[in-house]
């Protein structure tokens, strides 16, 4: 019984992404346990986008749990804000390290720069949804620069310094159920850019890449989590019209990162490859139309290959 009330909620996508979601699943039998006190106590967690919204409970919530958690923010001043009000409520290290991900050689500079040895779980949280088409410093759309190529540069050149138990969470969006992987138009040239459906693009690029990057980064695991409807700055400036109209039922903060905190420290860690939602690993499709071959998506890694010129040599099933 329910598993049928979580389908339905999910299924009805106002049940199961608002508030009402998260505030009926928490209270079923079936709600995975917390992850245990302290759990990533000695471990070193990298959070990007980590100066506001989601970025910021997430750090919290792994401070919480024992970790050391560098936040990777565009905006040090703003970033040291945050990480002095979060040392002064958790006893938990919290380091600001300045990186743009709009601009793939400020990534490629952060990466050889950082000193932290090791990193046991990485959050690419950092993201943006522009109401009118921009372009990164090297001239990609922006949802896909920031969503994709960006993180996977990341992760490629921190691999040396990734644990062997290492998880990767890509936090992505539920709206990417309305989107098909659009390998053929990657940046957004062809049409009228909108973009709201840019940004959900992006998001189902990330989804479709992750058996790949499964593949690539393992023994690491890879995931990714959609937070529902979240009450963010991103939200209010991004979608305001959607902010009015959903907002006594919108998640707060804490709640849209539940997830991302949890699938960092439950043991035993999950399945890779798979897309989670409220503590619980959902389908990547709703409709036939958005499904995608591996044709496709080959295509679309091919298309990343082609802009990230550092990326290893590939494992030799990839």
């Amino acid at each position: 019984m329910t598993g049928l009330i979580d389908q339905i909620l999910d299924r009805s996508v106002v049940g199961g992404f608002s508030s009402i979601g998260y505030s009926i699943r928490r209270r079923l039998p079936s709600w995975p346990a917390d992850a245990a006190p302290n759990s990533l106590q000695g471990k070193t967690a990298l959070v990007t986008g980590a100066s506001s919204g989601l970025g910021i409970s997430t750090a919290a919530g792994l401070g919480q749990l024992g970790a050391k958690v560098l936040l990777v923010v565009r905006d040090v001043r703003k970033g040291e804000q945050v990480a002095h009000t979060l040392r002064h409520s958790i006893d938990a290290e919290f380091e600001v390290v300045r990186c743009d991900l709009a601009d793939l050689n400020d990534v490629r500079r952060f990466s050889a720069h950082l000193s932290e040895p090791s990193i046991d779980v990485l959050i690419h949280n950092a993201g943006a949804l522009p109401p009118t088409r921009q372009e990164s410093a090297q001239g990609h759309e922006l949802t896909m620069a920031l969503h994709v190529l960006a993180p996977v540069l990341m992760t490629e050149l921190l691999a040396e310094k990734l644990t062997p138990a290492a998880r990767i969470v890509f936090v992505t969006s539920g709206g990417m159920y309305s989107q098909r992987l659009r390998a053929d138009d990657p940046d957004f040239l062809d049409g009228d850019y909108s973009g709201t459906t840019a940004y959900a693009r992006s998001k189902r690029a990330q989804i479709e890449l992750m058996p790949i990057l499964t593949q690539r980064w393992a023994p690491a695991r890879v995931y990714a989590t959609h937070p529902g409807w979240a009450d963010t700055p991103g939200v209010k400036e991004s979608i305001p019209a959607f902010e009015k109209l959903t907002r006594p039922i919108l998640r707060d903060a804490e709640s849209g990162s539940d997830t991302t905190v949890w699938l960092s420290a439950t043991e035993p860690a999950p399945a890779p490859a798979t897309l989670w939602h409220d503590r619980v690993a959902r389908p990547t499709h709703f409709m036939a139309r958005t499904r995608t071959g591996d044709l496709e998506r080959r295509r679309m890694w091919n298309w990343v290959q082609e802009h990230l010129v550092e990326l290893r040599e590939p494992h030799p099933d990839v």
